[in-house]
């Protein structure tokens, strides 16, 4: 494994850009005056871009382990955090207009980028202590984003649900870190990997406990069972494009890292593909079974999103034994991501309008939007030639040819179910009668917002709509760019 010893900060730079990014953004918000506040955006989108070019010059680079092997620079990292960043972007652009009133509007922008760094962190974790840090500066400033709408009760539930739950868990995954780091003597996982191999069967099951642990709280960033409660409440009562960004931005550095995790442990003392892969298939049951009984789309989204939690698992159980796992995994996330911005979007445009009943008629009235939604739906359903149904050909290929058939058919009948709570929605959406709330605005809605604000919202919609488009025209190009990615240097 090739890797540096010293500290060199050019490697971490579009860290370091998001870092300042997050720090002037909360400057401008504590001195600028009210009616230049709209310039947070400005200034955190300036940030994501920089970064963005940062990583991109890293995919040109060769992959190492840095910083005294405790942080990657492979290539899953890389396309990891760009993944990130383009989502953290495209919640720049749709909170603007949502959050245009709050007297905390500049705040916002500062703990979304923290949120961000958090997941960027996870994603390139290579060390016991790196991933602790992620997931906790991930999970603190989630947990104030989940709740940041005080007076709403949605999201106070929402919040508190999501910090006990989170609590519990990263209180589990310390004790995990600190038994694995007791049984291996070292923190990075270059090192522990080849200890933890030649350990006797004596250190089997204390491998495999501190294992689980750890393990759990990567689970909770997913969104995966046991730990996917937080999801459809966040989903439902966070600011929709809070709820857009928790729902997907921790869930790609959570991957990334639990797949380099996986590949560390030795299979004969923690049987982690059999974990991964009954996680796979009790996550997207219960995410699609539940999805089948929501009347609020918000809620409905939160229950795809652990469904769509489960198929990205099937890529953890399947590496090593087949060379589309982390291919599948990364063209997965990515379809999924932008397909979920792209309905959380339409919500926002439709100043939160979430009742099932109430889309009736939505592509009569807003054809733009309803063409938007009917993209996302279809992307997670995995319909061609859409980025989702790639995503999903790759995995259920993968699935095959590991070994796990039985998986990809448990995949497929999920797949089919799913058909029947996408369907709910996008039926009425064509072929009903226009709402009341759709044709009237409404007071309960509140005023349309000034054409500009709602800009950026139309945009980022927008354009989520057409990367899932985008993305499956050019899977071919991009699964070949994805094919010589590694998880660990």
């Amino acid at each position: 494994m090739s890797g540096s010893h010293g500290m060199p900060v050019g490697t971490v730079a579009l860290e370091l850009a998001v870092l300042v990014g997050a720090v002037v953004v909360l400057l401008w918000a504590l001195f600028a005056p009210r009616r230049l506040q709209g310039g947070a955006p400005v200034l955190a989108a300036v940030s994501l871009a920089t970064a963005a070019v940062l990583a991109a010059r890293q995919l040109a680079g060769a992959e190492a382990l840095t910083f005294s092997g405790t942080y990657s620079l492979d290539g899953a990292a890389v396309w990891a955090k760009l993944l990130i960043l383009a989502v953290t972007a495209v919640t720049v652009a749709l909170s603007v207009a949502w959050l245009r009133t709050d007297r905390r509007f500049g705040e916002y922008f500062t703990l979304l980028l923290f949120a961000a760094l958090g997941a960027i962190l996870l994603a390139g974790a290579a060390d016991l202590m790196e991933l602790i840090l992620g997931v906790l500066l991930s999970s603190a400033a989630s947990y104030v984003l989940a709740g940041y709408h005080r007076t709403s009760r949605l999201a106070g539930e929402a919040a508190i649900k999501y910090y006990l739950l989170g609590a519990l868990t990263n209180g589990l995954m310390l004790y995990g870190a600190a038994l694995l780091f007791g049984v291996a003597g070292t923190t990075t996982f270059a090192t522990m990997g080849p200890v933890l191999a030649a350990l006797t069967d004596g250190g089997g099951w204390t491998v495999a406990v501190a294992a689980a642990l750890l393990v759990m709280g990567l689970v909770f960033k997913i969104g995966a069972v046991p730990a996917h409660a937080w999801m459809p409440d966040v989903a439902e009562g966070s600011p929709a494009p809070a709820a857009a960004f928790l729902t997907v931005a921790g869930k790609v550095g959570a991957l990334v890292v639990l797949a380099r995790l996986f590949q560390v442990l030795p299979e004969a003392g923690f049987a982690w593909r059999a974990v991964a892969a009954g996680l796979a298939a009790a996550t997207m049951t219960l995410g699609n079974l539940a999805a089948l009984w929501q009347d609020d789309v918000r809620r409905l989204l939160g229950w795809s999103s652990v469904s769509q939690t489960g198929y990205a698992l099937m890529a953890l159980a399947c590496l090593g034994r087949s060379a589309l796992a982390v291919p599948g995994l990364l063209f997965f996330l990515a379809a999924y991501a932008f397909a979920n911005l792209a309905a959380f979007g339409v919500v926002i445009r439709l100043r939160g309008l979430t009742g099932r009943a109430s889309y009736s008629g939505l592509a009569r009235a807003r054809p733009a939007l309803a063409l938007a939604l009917a993209v996302s739906f279809l992307s997670l359903l995995g319909i061609p030639p859409l980025a989702g149904f790639v995503g999903k050909l790759a995995l259920f290929g993968a699935a095959i040819e590991a070994g796990f058939t039985w998986l990809a058919v448990v995949a497929a009948v999920n797949t089919v179910v799913s058909i029947a709570y996408y369907a709910r929605v996008l039926g009425p959406v064509y072929f009903g009668e226009p709402s009341k709330l759709l044709a009237e605005e409404t007071p309960v809605l509140g005023p349309p917002p000034p054409s500009w604000w709602a800009r950026w919202a139309t945009a980022g919609t927008a354009i989520s709509a057409l990367a899932v488009v985008a993305l499956g025209l050019a899977a071919e190009w991009l699964l070949a760019a994805f094919a010589g990615v590694r998880i660990l240097p």
